[in-house]
């Protein structure tokens, strides 16, 4: 006899999570529609991405991964298995999180999106060649393979050379005055002077006297002579020591200062160095490529006019109108492949096709400004996002969750409307989505709603609501609800009157060509336009530029090591520019940006605001320390003497599990604290070094709140609202939003002397809107204290209360480039040439109704 076929979430259409725990989700049970756009809203830090990716998505790959070989597992990044009692009528997962720099340099909006691929096809099929040459395969239209590289310059496009101009900036120093500039700066420097001592050469007479032959040698040779080094002693002691056979300091080796500079580039683990190296290295375009990387024969096969590397230079926008003839049968040059009906007709039909629908759908969701060749490590996490978003819709999978992260990042609310449908095609081919979202518009979009909340960190993690969008309105305590159905009042400030005007003239960079722009002082100044219209050219690159040239390189940045190879890095100039007024009103620049404030977990936010340096030197003013001689530094996990040896600080062991993924277990030894026994018997008001360590900014803040040096950092961290953060989390679990605030609160600490310019590009980003008002309350500080902010932006929040507008565009790319409009908010609002207007008129209307 059949049994009935039970009524549970696998065939309701509802995925079931029960006893979620990941992170700071508190033992939470809900269930989610299948099929629709469910949107997890909440503050930054509630717990939405923990619901999402470290719960949902997680789970759904650990059992697609169950499914596959062990040694295919491998290959995947595996994310730790979550924290949850049992998950019901999870389909297959597509992440698509967000991602800083991602990729190489050799790595490609065409290679992401695989048009690269579809383009070499083409041109190997159906390509114009030059008369008797041989066909070539795909793999020779590619800069990444032995057959398409450039053999001169081995596909980087410039060929490097090290001369004794790039080497010796200042002839007139002496070897001993450091003329080799390009040897390092420590001991080895020393160490390569005193051998040049025991060969015989004069290391106190200026280099440009030296004879040719010996510079040529110091700086060319290949010979490695290993020699004795008699330290402190000049060149006339050094040979009598050596004819009385006296012991030498050392035995040293020789390397030429060109073979030194190729060798540390070529061979150092340190970005620092690499790039320290890089700049003796003169770079100037490859003679054979002419910069574009392929081998000549590659070059020389053409389709519509272009050869390969042009073709990829172009605009997505412009490829489509290259190839849409193609696509429909109207192109003129079909009749020259001999019809529709020939092999290259045919193979140049079908490709045309196929790139014209992958092209439209990046068009559509605002990417026509791009061009195949752009390296992915310059695209903002927004930008690659949506890349991955536009392959997966033309992929027609059927049954999938995808989860995606803040998609609307980066995108101005024109982009934002292009994007809702192209989520709206993937749910229609019969896939769930699952967004982690921030922006009103998308939230409005919503089949379904998962509040989570109410605050961050430990006051998060419950789920506040989940249904309908319309049901969130009588759920109080939801921080969503005040601004979803617009229930806050907002009074809109005066503008502030500018102080003077920075005006920088003839701009040229990327989009921008001979561009006048002035940026009122003494305001808070919102720069607008469309993604890719120019924005951060004109702010973060060629205004910062200026500035820092102006200020003699003087601005508060941050300086982390980048991972890239530094001579792939797309290098990208500002053709023209100048600052024609007002830069002498301004003392002092701070850029603050997205970047990680560490790359290892031992950078957190108490190292980065200096928080931890007067922590320390409170627990080294305690009696028992003080009788014990612990200094601050004992109280380092990064210091040998306070920390745990087992783990070397770092409070955690990795596991190998082989086929599994390595899980990071508390070190067995210190149980996770960091350091050892001995220094944590040392304690302030009952607590060690590692129990506040262990504390939210919320807790510390009340722990010190007698000691004025820690409190006034851990208040203007609750004041940008990150008093969830605990203060030792480490720098690689914060977001780019995240970072920035840390970034801005450690500025605020400063006494303002009120003459900083500050530069801050789309500081909203990952921002809940209860956030982004704790933000522009810190902005308006900065101003009121006669500071000059200019800030990139989509947030018409932020743009609204603004006291001056510059709308760049009107489109993107070539399209864009230009000052549309500048004025304040309500002046910009009434230009019918600005994409922003329509959006800013509508939240003024709202601030004011």
């Amino acid at each position: 006899m059949n049994k009935p076929i039970e009524n549970t979430s696998q065939n309701n259409g509802f995925v079931s999570i029960r006893g979620a725990r990941q992170h700071n989700l508190k033992n939470i049970s809900l269930e989610i529609p299948r099929d629709a756009l469910v949107v997890f809203t909440g503050i930054s830090g509630s717990g939405k991405s923990s619901l999402a990716f470290g719960t949902l998505y997680a789970e759904a790959q650990r059992r697609y991964l169950e499914s596959v070989s062990p040694y295919a597992r491998r290959l995947f990044h595996q994310m730790p298995i979550p924290e949850v009692d049992e998950i019901e009528g999870l389909p297959p997962a597509v992440a698509l999180q967000q991602q800083r720099g991602s990729g190489t340099t050799r790595s490609s909006v065409g290679s992401v999106t695989t048009l690269s691929n579809l383009l070499r096809m083409l041109y190997s099929r159906a390509g114009d060649y030059p008369p008797h040459q041989p066909l070539l395969y795909a793999d020779s239209f590619s800069t990444n393979t032995p057959e398409g590289v450039c053999p001169t310059c081995h596909g980087l496009g410039r060929i490097y050379e090290v001369t004794e101009k790039s080497m010796v900036l200042d002839d007139s120093l002496t070897i001993r005055e450091g003329a080799v500039d390009s040897w390092p700066k420590a001991w080895q420097g020393k160490n390569l002077r005193d051998i040049l001592v025991t060969l015989q050469y004069d290391v106190d007479v200026p280099w440009k006297e030296l004879p040719k032959k010996d510079r040529d040698w110091i700086l060319f040779t290949d010979d490695k002579p290993k020699v004795p080094v008699y330290r402190n002693l000049d060149k006339n002691d050094v040979q009598i020591a050596i004819k009385e056979k006296r012991e030498p300091s050392y035995m040293g080796t020789y390397t030429g200062a060109k073979n030194l500079v190729l060798h540390t580039f070529a061979n150092t683990q340190s970005a620092m160095m690499k790039k320290r190296v890089s700049k003796y290295m003169l770079s100037s375009e490859c003679p054979t490529c002419h910069g574009k990387r392929l081998r000549p024969e590659s070059l020389s096969v053409t389709f519509a006019g272009y050869d390969i590397a042009d073709i990829s230079r172009l605009p997505l926008k412009k490829l489509r109108s290259i190839f849409s003839p193609y696509n429909d049968g109207s192109a003129p040059n079909l009749a020259k492949f001999g019809g529709k009906s020939t092999e290259k007709g045919i193979v140049a039909q079908r490709i045309a096709e196929d790139l014209v629908a992958r092209v439209d759908i990046l068009l559509e969701l605002g990417l026509g400004y791009l061009s195949l060749e752009r390296s992915t490590p310059t695209l903002s996490p927004g930008e690659h996002q949506r890349l991955r978003l536009a392959t997966q819709v033309r992929s027609n999978l059927f049954g999938v969750v995808y989860v995606l992260d803040e998609p609307s990042a980066g995108l101005h609310p024109a982009d934002t409307e292009a994007l809702l449908k192209t989520l709206d095609r993937l749910k229609a081919c019969g896939n769930s989505l699952f967004v982690v979202e921030h922006e009103m518009d998308v939230i409005r979009h919503a089949d379904w709603l998962v509040d989570v909340g109410p605050d961050a960190g430990e006051g998060g993690g419950e789920i506040l609501y989940s249904g309908p969008p319309a049901g969130l309105k009588n759920i109080l305590r939801s921080k969503t609800r005040e601004h979803f159905f617009n229930s806050l009042p907002f009074k809109k400030p005066e503008p502030r009157k500018p102080s003077g005007w920075l005006s920088l003239s003839g701009v040229t960079r990327n989009n921008l060509s001979k561009l006048q722009a002035s940026f009122p002082l003494g305001v808070l100044t919102s720069v607008t336009g469309i993604s890719g219209s120019g924005k951060s050219s004109l702010v973060s690159q060629v205004l910062v530029e200026l500035m820092s040239t102006q200020l003699g390189n003087s601005h508060s940045s941050e300086k982390e090591e980048e991972d890239e190879d530094h001579l792939q890095e797309d290098v990208v100039e500002t053709i023209g520019g100048e600052i024609t007024a007002g830069s002498e009103n301004i003392k002092r620049m701070v850029v603050v940006n997205q970047k990680p404030i560490g790359r290892t977990p031992r950078s957190n936010l108490a190292t980065y605001t200096g928080l931890f340096d007067v922590v320390r030197k409170l627990f080294a003013s305690t009696k028992l320390a003080k009788s014990r001689h612990y200094r601050a530094g004992r109280f380092s996990f990064n210091v040998g003497n306070g920390r745990c040896p087992n783990c070397e600080g770092e409070g955690f062991v990795m596991v190998e599990l082989l086929f599994l993924p390595s899980v990071y277990a508390p070190c067995p030894v210190c149980e996770g604290t960091r350091y050892n026994p001995e220094t944590l018997e040392v304690t302030y008001r009952e607590k060690n070094i590692a129990q506040v360590l262990g504390m939210t900014v919320n807790e510390a803040a009340e722990f010190f709140e007698q000691e004025d040096r820690v409190i006034r950092p851990l208040k203007v961290l609750q004041e940008v609202g990150l008093g969830y953060l605990r203060l030792g989390q480490p720098a690689t679990e914060l977001s780019g939003g995240e970072a920035q605030r840390i970034k801005l609160a450690k500025e605020l600490q400063r006494l303002s002397r009120g003459t900083t310019l500050y530069i801050l590009d789309e500081p909203t980003t990952g921002l809940h809107p209860t956030d982004v008002e704790k933000l522009q309350l810190q902005l308006a500080r900065l101003v009121d204290a006669g500071n000059t902010v200019i800030v990139v932006e989509h947030d018409m929040q932020v743009i609204a209360a603004s006291d001056w507008v510059i709308d760049i565009g009107p489109g993107a790319g070539e399209e864009g480039g230009k000052v549309v409009v500048a004025g304040t908010p309500e002046k910009v609002s009434q230009n019918k040439e600005s994409k922003t207007a329509v959006y800013l008129a509508r939240t003024l209307n709202r601030l004011e109704g």
